[in-house]
């Protein structure tokens, strides 16, 4: 019964027991029980008085053993001025360089003199305010002086092509996945005892590679469309997966467009500084004969791209703890995802080869039929069709 009772319950009714037992009961219930012999007679004063103690206390008030902090006064002090020089960055503090876990601030209060064990320290933590955190991603470092202006001009421009009726697409590449039977993040129902079985080592596969989605957003209808590729993320692939869009999608949707407006981020395949983006934007623009229209986010600002948080993001969630061992899953996953809103997402597999480190010499630049805007040429600009 012991673990069913508290503590005062224990202590009364071994009291109960020992009682009844008359003569040298005290000694044979502590011999039975391993209770001290003055715990046993404190529990038959407590039944002779017919109980002292108030409602919900199993002992007298200032009964038990002290805590640490009033034995070791200056405990508490030594802790705190521990954390404290850590914090500051004091390059003598014995923590300076190590994980800050209860272990090593134990060991780092032994060595001041103090006798206490890692779980009091735990204690003595929240009791200073302190728990358990992880980073938080919270810094963007340098921000752009026109950053806020850009937003509201990408904005407006997106709002006024679709009331318009022209067609507004956020496109981007998201992460290269390795292709085999690999760990993917997240978690997912399965039997107990019964986790997926993976690869141990995350090395990519010679003859399956890696998987590189590009992704183009429908703002206007919400629907994605992703194309998978298997060589380079280039300007080249990325431009092409544009094109298989409007060829798939984009024309049936908007057959009286006259313009097509691209918000982009600043670097990667599609950055405002890619010679070979403008030269296959210009391609694109030829043949289709629409006019181009591109606004790039500001340096350091792609998570406000819409396509990160209105199709990737869901991606992601729907290919949780899933190994993505096949290309073919990969699409059909990518394909299988929507929401209660009403996303929809296209997806095909691109096994085109796209070389790297494509040179555009000047002349092909010039011939580029850029119209740059007023408002940050280097991140808004226009195509044109050549005549």
């Amino acid at each position: 019964m012991a673990g069913e009772l508290n503590e005062r319950q224990r202590r009364l009714w071994a009291a109960a027991e020992a009682r009844s037992a008359g003569r040298g009961g005290i000694a044979a219930v502590a011999r039975a029980t391993g209770m001290a012999v003055e715990t046993i007679r404190t529990g038959i004063c407590e039944l002779e008085s017919g109980g002292t103690l108030e409602r919900g206390r199993v002992r007298r008030p200032g009964g038990g053993r002290k805590p640490l902090t009033e034995t070791d006064p200056t405990l508490l002090s030594d802790l705190e001025r521990l954390l404290e020089a850590d914090t500051r960055g004091d390059p003598e503090s014995p923590l300076r360089w190590t994980a800050k876990s209860v272990r090593q601030l134990a060991a780092a209060l032994a060595v001041l003199g103090h006798r206490v064990h890692f779980a009091t320290v735990a204690k003595l933590l929240r009791l200073l305010g302190y728990s358990l955190q992880s980073n938080r991603k919270a810094r963007e470092g340098a921000s752009h002086p026109d950053r806020d202006a850009q937003f509201e001009h990408i904005d407006q421009t997106a709002k006024a092509a679709i009331d318009a009726g022209e067609p507004v697409i956020s496109v981007d590449t998201k992460k290269k996945e390795l292709i085999g039977d690999f760990k993917n993040a997240g978690r997912e129902w399965r039997p107990r005892g019964a986790p997926e079985l993976v690869r141990t080592h995350d090395f990519k596969d010679k003859l399956l590679g890696k998987a590189i989605p590009y992704g183009i957003y429908d703002l206007a209808n919400n629907e994605g469309w992703v194309q998978v590729g298997i060589d380079h993320d280039t300007a080249q692939f990325a431009v092409a997966s544009i094109q298989s869009w409007w060829q798939h999608l984009g024309a049936e949707r908007f057959p009286n467009a006259t313009t097509l407006t691209i918000t982009a981020d600043c670097g990667g395949s599609n950055g405002n500084r890619t010679r070979l983006w403008k030269t296959e934007l210009q391609r694109l623009t030829d043949e289709t004969g629409l006019q181009i229209r591109v606004c790039h986010f500001p340096p350091g600002t792609s998570k406000w791209n819409k396509i990160e948080h209105r199709l990737f993001s869901f991606i992601s969630m729907n290919w949780r703890a899933k190994p993505l061992v096949s290309r073919q899953v990969i699409v059909d996953l990518i394909a299988a995802t929507s929401t209660q809103t009403g996303l929809k997402v296209y997806a095909r597999l691109d096994e085109r080869a796209y070389p790297d480190k494509v040179k555009v010499s000047n002349a092909e630049l010039t011939a580029v039929q850029i119209d740059r805007h007023a408002f940050h040429p280097d991140w808004n600009y226009t195509i044109k069709p050549r005549t």
